[in-house]
């Protein structure tokens, strides 16, 4: 059941439209009682991509433990990550680490393209514009077509993390 379906049935109201402006009336009684009252949007919301930009630190429950650790290590050596994530997660990662601590939250950046579906457009699970992996395998196969340049891309990262020890920089230890 879609959204638009599941909140008709729970409200009781018609639903054309899900901005704002239309939807701020409805309510929904709560499902564990009418002494828990009716559930309504709220203005209140944090942006789905602000929770991603504390990765640096929040993974290791940073500032409640692992002080030691994070000092050692922030900022990070680099982000690898497609180019759709610069508006989400490159962002919050920058505007949090530079609040918080003065600096961003990485040293480098790696940033690859994107894949591109037969109309052009990215491919995307929720668009649904890719072959099944399947698909994929059996026409071109698993080793040099599919495995091969994920094996080369473990291999980029594992020289450069090599390069960067060698310059100078601190040895690359996963955590």
């Amino acid at each position: 059941m879609d959204s638009v379906e599941k909140l008709e049935r729970l409200s009781g109201a018609k639903v054309f439209d899900l901005h704002r402006h239309n939807i701020d009336h409805i309510t929904v009684p709560s499902s564990r009682g009418p002494e828990f009252g009716v559930l309504r949007r709220i203005d209140d919301v944090f942006d789905c991509w602000f929770e991603s930009g504390s990765m640096p630190y929040a993974y290791i429950h940073y500032p409640f433990e692992n002080v030691e650790l994070f000092e050692k290590n922030f900022p990070g050596h680099f982000v690898a990550e497609g180019l759709d994530q610069t508006r989400g997660w490159f962002y919050t990662l920058m505007v949090l680490s530079t609040a918080l601590f003065g600096k961003p939250a990485f040293r480098n950046l790696i940033c690859n393209g994107l894949v591109l579906a037969e109309d052009g457009k990215k491919m995307s699970k929720r668009l649904k514009n890719y072959p099944s992996p399947m698909e994929v395998i059996n026409d071109y196969g698993a080793v040099k077509d599919v495995f091969l340049p994920w094996y080369n891309a473990y291999r980029f990262l594992v020289q450069n993390a090599k390069r960067l020890e060698y310059e100078g920089s601190a040895p690359f230890v996963p955590i």
